[in-house]
């Protein structure tokens, strides 16, 4: 019985239509097929890979840790080496108000442990979100999310969730002495890369301090270099109250964390005591690949090269048959006019040895968001074939 097969009679699926590209290993940039097929990745596991597929420090990291212990006990009662680790890493590259980390086991989970303690430590109910955000797939944070084509058959939602419009000012208004917390993704992922009005993430931030509602900066995409920084929050200059992170947290381990002070994460210690719980949250192999992760992209500067790595694609892409590009650092959307041509679009691209995809709230733009260690020569390779098929596609 063939792979495909299998994936597509006993392995659940979220789509009628899956790629079903087969890939037997990936390195650096590329992923390759099982014919030996080379495919430039465009898309770091959706904003996964930022330090590339299989870096050979990751790799030992997780060697190491697995020839140890893998799983002990439930989060919190053991001292393990690679969280605490971790956790001191990025407190020493944090302002001091972020100085306390959860971990957990996803982008979901952190946004739900994130909405949680802002309850616990508030005491209020209400939770305000931003249309064609994405915070995840599970329950609760799927009430901020307001698109009815994913949300509606999952009815009933939490309730007391409220929905403003991403740089509406007046807006801003919604968030009053009820709100717990306002979540936000300080740029717009699935939304295809819409970045901040200059000035609306510090008048959601003076808002949040002058009615006591917590900010949640919600970084799953945007974190770990993406954007030109270490995250969103230090290039827009607007710190959060509540930190959260997945995705590249992990080193391609799975791997997410919400941050805050201590004095406010203590309040999930009581009433109840156990106010968040998870069995593999903080996983030591996860902590150990994402520590050494973090080391690869500060010790390998990537992060300083990402500004210039956009612009060279920005450049090379500009004069394409594209309606247009929008994003910041390697978060990129290319929008391509309509849904039609982006399928056509991203079904060639694969042929052609481009792995890219949509956004799920923009139907009509292709994602490029490559592992930072992307060098020159590749972004010109990739964007020589990229030109190629948006010929091919037309308009």
């Amino acid at each position: 019985m063939n792979l495909r097969h299998l994936f597509l009679t006993c392995q659940a699926q979220t789509s009628p239509s899956p790629f079903c590209v087969e890939i037997s290993r990936a390195e650096g940039v590329y992923m390759y097929g099982p014919d030996g097929k080379r495919y430039i990745d465009l898309i770091a596991g959706v904003s996964v890979s930022n330090a590339g597929h299989c870096h050979p420090d990751v790799v030992k990291a997780v060697n190491e840790q697995v020839s140890k212990y893998m799983h002990l006990m439930v989060y919190g009662e053991f001292i393990q080496s690679p969280q605490a680790l971790y956790a001191g890493k990025l407190v020493s590259l944090l302002p001091e108000s972020l100085n306390n980390v959860y971990f957990v086991n996803s982008g979901s989970e952190a946004n739900e442990g994130a909405m949680k303690l802002a309850k616990r430590y508030t005491g209020r109910q209400e939770i305000i979100g931003f249309r064609n955000s994405y915070h995840g797939g599970t329950h609760g944070v799927l009430s901020l999310t307001s698109d009815e084509h994913y949300r509606n058959a999952f009815r009933p939602l939490l309730p007391d969730v409220r929905l403003s419009d991403f740089n509406d000012f007046d807006g801003l208004s919604l968030i009053s002495e009820r709100t717990a917390c306002v979540m936000v993704e300080p740029m717009q992922g699935e939304a295809g890369a819409i970045t901040p009005a200059e000035g609306f993430l510090q008048s959601l931030r003076e808002r949040c301090s002058r009615t006591g509602a917590l900010l949640i900066f919600d970084e799953a995409q945007t974190g770990f270099g993406r954007l030109g920084k270490l995250f969103a929050f230090e290039k827009y200059g607007v710190v959060p109250d509540i930190l959260t992170a997945a995705k590249s947290m992990g080193g391609g381990m799975p791997l997410g964390a919400f941050i805050s002070s201590k004095k406010i994460m203590d309040s999930l210690k009581t009433g109840p005591a156990l106010g968040h719980i998870t069995t593999f949250g903080g996983h030591p192999v996860s902590c150990a690949a994402g520590l050494a992760a973090l080391n690869v992209i500060l010790s390998e500067n990537l992060i300083s090269s990402v500004e210039n790595k956009a612009a060279l694609f920005r450049k090379l892409l500009q004069d394409a048959d594209i309606e247009e590009i929008r994003g910041d650092g390697l978060l990129i959307a290319v929008e391509l006019g309509s849904p039609e041509r982006l399928t056509k679009f991203i079904r060639l691209a694969y042929e052609n040895g481009i792995a890219t995809d949509w956004f799920l709230f923009s139907n009509s733009s292709f994602r490029i968001a490559p592992p930072l260690i992307i060098s020159s020569s590749q972004i010109e390779e990739a964007c020589e074939i990229l030109k190629k098929v948006l010929i091919m596609t037309g308009r």
